[in-house]
């Protein structure tokens, strides 16, 4: 498993999805002035103003919000930030849009990735929306993009697809050429009053052999090294949680050996953002995840979150079943392979 940086790089049927585009593709919308009176222009590189460029994106989104840091952290901290692909559209001097968009190289296939974009709302419909893509996705292609996908960006993400919420963002993204090929399922853990204790397990753990604390700077090569077994596109997310002080990071040694970890704060720093987790073969059975988690979530409960957000879950059933959590959103995953 490889990824590297480019070289500038610093549920439901798709009838139903398709359905939901119809009347927004069909409606009249009355033309406006605005853009004959006022030119628009694209300005290229990093925002200018963190705090203009987060409130823009928090007063255009309905369901998500964004602040300075976690802005900063999904701009300039993605490990392959690239100010080329860092787009903000100008109705004079007013910010009316922005897009940001990222490349992979991930098991030698080139991708690129819308990875945040919004239109301010009184300026929708008048193709601000079309020329910043156009042009993002025109960069993309020039470094290398084979596959094209919207938000769901190992390593550094914002959110993990399409919430189908954002219908005109959904339909957008399929005039764009792009179809759904699977989905993404946040969950959300209550922490309010739980017992996440783990005292007991882990008596039981260490009279098999396997201790169990906190990571320490020291054992940061040791997980990277289990890492680099089947996990090598979270290493960011790893690395991110090892600056914490102190890190949160959770691990299982045995004959002197990492071979489980679990992590918060990896992603969206500040969010309540838990995972990812791995287990290595040799413990697994062990209830060694059920562990790993429930030390998590005390972290993140002594830090005063009330819940704990699970992102882009494929074990739905361990996180109901041991920590009550429960589905929360639903992500749809966009693709386009370039012709």
């Amino acid at each position: 498993m490889v990824f590297a940086c480019n070289e500038a790089g610093f549920k439901v049927t798709g009838e139903y999805r398709e359905g939901l585009c119809k009347k927004i593709e069909n409606s009249s919308v009355p033309t406006t002035q605005v853009m004959s009176e006022i030119q628009v222009q694209l300005q290229q590189g990093w925002p200018d103003s963190l705090e203009e460029t987060a409130a823009f994106l928090d007063r255009n989104w309905a369901y998500d919000s964004i602040w300075p840091d976690l802005l900063a952290e999904k701009l300039t901290g993605d490990p392959c930030a690239d100010p080329e692909l860092c787009l903000t559209a100008f109705a004079g001097d007013k910010m009316a849009g922005f897009i940001f968009c990222v490349r992979r190289t991930i098991r030698g296939q080139e991708f690129g990735y819308v990875k945040l974009m919004a239109v301010e709302q009184t300026w929708r419909r008048q193709k601000i929306g079309t020329r910043l893509y156009a042009e993002a996705e025109k960069r993309l292609m020039e470094k290398g993009a084979e596959v094209l996908r919207w938000y769901d960006v190992p390593m550094n993400y914002f959110m993990p697809g399409i919430d189908p919420r954002y219908t005109p963002a959904y339909c957008f993204a399929l005039k764009q050429g792009y179809s759904c090929f699977g989905e993404a399922i946040n969950m959300l853990c209550d922490l309010d009053g739980k017992d996440f204790s783990t005292k007991a397990a882990e008596i039981d753990l260490e009279a098999k052999g396997v201790e169990v604390r906190r990571a320490s700077q020291k054992d940061q090569q040791a997980i990277l090294q289990l890492l680099s077994v089947e996990w090598a596109l979270w290493n960011n997310e790893v690395r991110m949680a090892m600056c914490d002080d102190p890190p949160s990071v959770h691990i299982a040694i045995q004959n002197e050996e990492v071979k489980a970890f679990s992590v918060h704060n990896g992603n969206n720093k500040g969010t309540g953002w838990f995972g990812p987790m791995g287990t290595h073969p040799d413990l697994r059975g062990f209830g060694m995840g059920t562990v790993l988690l429930k030390r998590c979530l005390k972290d993140m409960q002594a830090q005063g979150h009330r819940q704990a957000i699970i992102p882009w879950v494929a074990p739905i059933a361990f996180y109901s079943h041991f920590v009550d959590a429960h589905i929360d959103r639903v992500f749809w995953r966009m693709e386009k392979e370039i012709q």
